[in-house]
């Protein structure tokens, strides 16, 4: 079996709350998914993202995906 190589998009989450002054806990409430979701693509875990959550991020967010993600040159891992 080939090895799978990691993925180069990154999560902007952690930056794009700091800036609004909300924790994980309140983004959570705000779109209806758990505090460990809202973790695991906080923290760059996430293999997947629903286009649904995507949407919820984007408006409580007031934002567009391309805010939340980047996608990372292999010299900036």
């Amino acid at each position: 079996m080939p090895v799978e190589e990691p993925h180069r998009v990154q999560c902007r989450l952690d930056e794009l709350l700091a800036e609004r002054g909300l924790t994980v806990t309140a983004l959570a409430e705000r779109i209806g998914v758990t505090v460990v979701n809202i973790s695991v693509l906080k923290n760059q875990r996430a293999k997947a993202v629903r286009f649904s959550t995507l949407t919820a991020l984007c408006d409580a967010l007031e934002c567009q995906p391309g805010d939340l993600f980047a996608v990372v040159t292999p010299e900036c891992t």
